[in-house]
């Protein structure tokens, strides 16, 4: 069965947390947030990991069953540059033909950018340096990060071309378009005043949006997008959700459609309690054997995974 937009319900596994912290190094105090790409008939994660220095590396894990992880000993992606120096975070992933396009925040200075990495196997990664130089997807927000430096995080690519370009979209705070002819240099649709989707102010989402999972190809011509919305009175007081949009595969840069409630919230304790209590904060979708899986980091503490069954679940009878 096709994607359709809203796409789900989505149940959290009762296996959750799939991932824990474990040993005495870089996934010692906290892992969270992954990106999830099939391979091979397995799930691989690479998720974001940190000590007690909450420097972030990136791991790799891989899963016959969507749901049990066996990971890898060492980090595939770690700091090494200057704008990355205090951490590789929030991975996603894309694959065009036999590479795989990595988006990751490179927290260095003060600020995040997002950057981009290549890999031919998942585990030696290519790096080409921040994406958007100076652009703040904050800009036309009241609140966030300094508005006179760049702030990006979060891409995604569409890994089919539409009209002979290929799709991205980023952005924290507000969501914005980008496209590119190779994969690896990438233009705005518009400067950063001009976001495609910005907070709903008094809603659920009324602090900040961000892309979320990259996007999944419907039989009737949409993309729909797993995404975060928050509303936050201090970084210590937040509630992380996940909502989805849609854009129309003829117009990729307009938001022809949003859900008005969340699919996805804090419930349980791993997701109410831990570094950033009250979030459930999703990067990594794939439909395996049948099923979709989405994970998502619980209170940037441990890893959790939600599943829709089309053949069992949908929205008219969750409703019922």
């Amino acid at each position: 069965m096709g994607a359709r937009f809203p796409l789900g319900p989505f149940e959290p596994a009762h296996e959750n947390p799939v991932f824990r912290p474990q040993g005495e190094r870089w996934e010692s105090a906290n892992v969270y947030n992954p990106a999830a790409i099939v391979v091979d008939d397995r799930v691989a994660l690479l998720y974001r990991a940190h000590a007690i220095d909450r420097v972030s590396r990136i791991g790799l894990a891989f899963s016959d069953d969507g749901v049990r992880f066996t990971r890898e000993s060492e980090p595939v992606v770690v700091p090494e540059h200057s704008y990355e120096e205090l951490g590789c975070e929030d991975p996603r992933i894309a694959r065009v033909d036999d590479t795989f396009y990595l988006t990751y925040t490179g927290y260095g200075d003060g600020i995040a950018q997002l950057c981009l990495a290549t890999s031919a196997d998942l585990r030696n990664w290519t790096k080409h340096g921040p994406i958007f130089p100076g652009f703040n997807t904050w800009k036309i927000l009241p609140y966030g990060p300094d508005k006179t430096r760049g702030w990006s995080k979060a891409g995604v690519i569409h890994p089919e071309p539409i009209d002979g370009r290929y799709w991205m979209w980023f952005g924290e705070g507000t969501i914005h378009a980008a496209t590119s002819i190779d994969l690896i240099h990438w233009t705005p649709v518009t400067d950063d005043e001009h976001p495609m989707y910005s907070p709903t102010p008094g809603q659920w989402d009324g602090t900040l949006v961000e892309i979320g999972a990259p996007p999944v190809a419907t039989d009737d011509g949409l993309l729909v997008f797993l995404i975060n919305n928050a509303n936050a009175t201090s970084v210590q007081d937040v509630d992380y959700r996940a909502g989805q949009i849609a854009v129309a595969l003829s117009d990729p840069g307009t938001v022809l459609a949003k859900m008005t409630v969340p699919w996805l919230r804090p419930r349980s304790f791993e997701d109410t309690h831990g570094l950033v209590a009250n979030v459930t904060f999703v990067e990594g979708l794939v439909e395996f054997r049948g099923r979709w899986y989405a994970y998502y980091g619980q209170s940037d503490t441990t890893i959790g995974v939600a599943v829709h069954d089309p053949a069992s679940q949908n929205w008219k009878q969750a409703r019922q």
